[in-house]
């Protein structure tokens, strides 16, 4: 039983990460545009108004992402309650996989929005 709350406890780390890094992102973009933190893609680095745009798409994704995810990662959960460590270890597995994928996932709404809204040299396009 304690690896199954184990497990839990453990995949419930990606979306609450989501969750708390994406508010940042979202409402605490960082100031300068930096190579160590942020999201960091060719045309979101291109200036000032491309790192903000980035950063508040990207956090408004991750918070929602993380805040759906919660939920089917308990509910995944329930049923193994009382299976051995094995099964609890594989669902685990599974569960972190598809957060992961989706994770990975949020960077394509993110550059097709840039794409949209900023040329190749990040000058805001015309509407």
């Amino acid at each position: 039983m304690w690896f199954w709350w184990t497990m839990l406890v453990c995949d419930l780390l990606i979306p609450l990460s989501m969750i708390i890094a994406g508010w940042m992102m979202w409402k605490h973009t960082p100031k300068r545009i930096n190579r160590w933190y942020g999201y960091r893609t060719a045309l979101s680095m291109k200036n000032e108004q491309t790192w903000k745009f980035a950063h508040t798409h990207a956090g408004k994704i991750w918070c929602v992402m993380g805040i759906v995810m919660l939920i089917p990662t308990i509910l995944a959960f329930i049923p193994f309650y009382h299976s051995s460590t094995n099964v609890v270890g594989i669902v685990g597995l599974i569960v972190t996989t598809v957060q992961v994928i989706a994770l990975i996932a949020s960077v394509f709404p993110t550059e097709v929005a840039l794409a949209r809204n900023f040329d190749e040299n990040g000058e805001r396009k015309p509407e």
